[in-house]
């Protein structure tokens, strides 16, 4: 079996046919070439050295990255996806590299990451529920994701500018798109597609706080475009001396978090059924805190009036309407308002937003 092929690239033959017909002339005895830099490359994989002069150049490349990768995944945020792929590439590369060099604990080694890379794979389909007959294809992947989609609703529940949903809504997805670093891109079209009713209104009275800092003037960014997006800081939310923010997350989960309150807020039957400001948060807020069913609250329990109304920035009497509306929007089925909790559960067609709750 041949071995596989860690890059598409293939060195020049001196002397060999290039388009045309033409060949390459042999390099002058004289004037050998200078070395690349990626001729010089060293690294370590698995408390192993990659020789320098190991063949193929790209095997040598391959181990020297993954050893990279490995280590950068040991100070990212856990992600058993990302994991489990990357010991398939160790799996592969090894074999390979003991089929070259006839090192049998390369072999070894070899096996212990196919090994390796199912045993991650399957606990990320037994946390996700991905992988199984029937199971559901989320927006969000991972526990951690989950998790982090949960804080940023709390963290923006304690810290909005201003009062009231239309505030929350426009505080939630800026903080979304600005979370990591405090500051972020957006356009008039970006927030064309958030339910802010009086749109110019919310965004003056956000910059007016200090909340929110824009290089121009609110009418600016409103007729900004994707070819000229506003450049906008969250003061906030910049980073501190130790070079994190109050949301301690990556730029992969903070464009993945983004993407998802984006996608809810601009859901198809939401817009369709005008669903306001406060009904897309409430959509928010029953996506993060779901069971992997779809039943709200852990187990299925419900979650409470006061938890909802804080949330979605409205009080007990508004929140049964809200929760109607999503019932006639086939975001909830089986809904039931008491003074102390709502239950039911997300209609299967939107589980693929679901945050599933643990069970404690």
């Amino acid at each position: 079996m041949a071995a596989p092929v860690f890059s598409a690239a293939a060195p020049a033959v001196p002397g060999g046919n290039v388009p045309g017909g033409e060949r390459l002339p042999a390099p002058r005895a004289a004037t050998a070439a200078p070395r690349s830099r990626r001729a010089n490359r060293q690294g370590t994989i698995a408390q192993r050295v990659v020789p320098p002069d190991l063949q193929p150049v790209s095997l040598r490349d391959e181990l020297i990255d993954l050893g990279d990768a490995f280590r950068a995944y040991q100070s990212s945020e856990p992600d058993l996806a990302l994991l489990a792929g990357l010991h398939d590439r160790k799996a592969r590369a090894f074999t390979t590299w003991a089929e070259v060099t006839g090192d049998g604990s390369l072999r070894a080694e070899a096996r212990r990451a196919e090994q390796a890379a199912a045993s991650a794979r399957l606990q990320h389909e037994q946390r996700t529920g991905q992988g199984a007959e029937g199971a559901v294809e989320r927006v969000l992947t991972s526990p951690t994701q989950w998790e982090h989609a949960r804080a940023v609703l709390a963290y923006v529940q304690d810290h909005a500018p201003v009062p009231g949903p239309e505030g929350r809504l426009l505080a939630l997805m800026l903080t979304l798109r600005t979370a990591r670093s405090g500051s972020g891109n957006v356009t008039g079209q970006d927030l064309a597609g958030w339910p802010l009713g009086d749109t110019e209104g919310v965004l003056r009275e956000v910059v007016d706080t200090g909340w929110l800092r824009l290089p121009g003037t609110v009418a600016d960014l409103l007729a900004s475009s994707s070819d000229n997006p506003t450049h906008l800081i969250v003061p906030s939310l910049l980073p501190h001396d130790d070079g994190h923010g109050p949301l301690g997350f990556g730029k992969t989960t903070r464009n993945r978090l983004s993407g998802w309150g984006q996608k809810v807020v601009g859901e198809r039957n939401l817009r369709k059924k005008k669903v306001p400001a406060a009904g897309r948060l409430l959509a928010l807020a029953c996506a993060a805190h779901s069971s992997a069913d779809g039943r709200l609250g852990p187990c299925g329990r419900g979650l409470e009036v006061d938890t909802l109304t804080r949330l979605c920035a409205v009080d007990a009497a508004e929140l049964g309407e809200l929760v109607e509306q999503l019932n006639a929007a086939e975001w909830l089925t089986d809904v039931s308002v008491t003074d102390t909790h709502v239950t039911g559960r997300l209609c299967e067609r939107v589980l693929g937003f679901n945050c599933p709750v643990s069970a404690g």
